[in-house]
């Protein structure tokens, strides 16, 4: 195996991970009685999952070992409503890192494909982590009353809501 083929694997873990991390982060909103968090959070984790499948389905049609890891328990206590969000957001800093290090990895390797499959993953991060910003500065100032929070994302759209047609295909589609 190639190393691009070796850390997108390692990243397959990351991206389950990270799934695993915005169900915990959505139960605690749920069980805060706290609806809309809860049901951004259960997005996340939907999105962070099509994003393993993604990478699952490159390395089968590369006809390289796609490797289904076990990933760690997540976090599920939080101090207080913010905590999660930062997490989150840490979380997406650490992933964007990680994306940009495939990226690199591929371009040292010579393989354009592997490269160019990356980009919309670039693209991606900064998107999550401008979203997760934003909403990290909503959580913040809204803290003591966090219905407010509550109310912004009720009305307004933070995230892309989806996959969009631009997306590479995902193992078993985007379910």
């Amino acid at each position: 195996m190639s190393r691009f083929t070796d850390a997108l694997n390692e990243q397959v873990a990351y991206e389950f991970g990270a799934s695993q991390q915005y169900i915990a982060i959505a139960v605690y909103y749920d069980g805060q009685t706290l609806p809309q968090l809860a049901a951004h959070f259960y997005r996340q984790a939907v999105e962070e999952r099509n994003h393993a499948m993604m990478m699952v389905q490159y390395l089968l049609d590369a006809d390289a070992d796609a490797l289904i890891p076990a990933v760690e328990a997540p976090q599920v206590s939080f101090g207080d409503v913010v905590a999660p969000v930062q997490l989150a957001l840490d979380q997406e800093k650490r992933v964007t890192g990680q994306i940009q290090q495939l990226a690199l990895t591929a371009r040292d390797e010579g393989d354009l494909v592997a490269e160019q499959f990356m980009h919309w993953f670039l693209q991606e991060q900064r998107e999550e982590v401008s979203s997760m910003s934003s909403l990290l500065d909503v959580v913040s100032r809204s803290k003591d009353d966090v219905m407010h929070v509550e109310d912004f994302l009720a009305r307004e759209t933070v995230g892309d809501a989806g996959v969009e047609a631009a997306a590479p295909p995902a193992a078993g589609g985007a379910l």
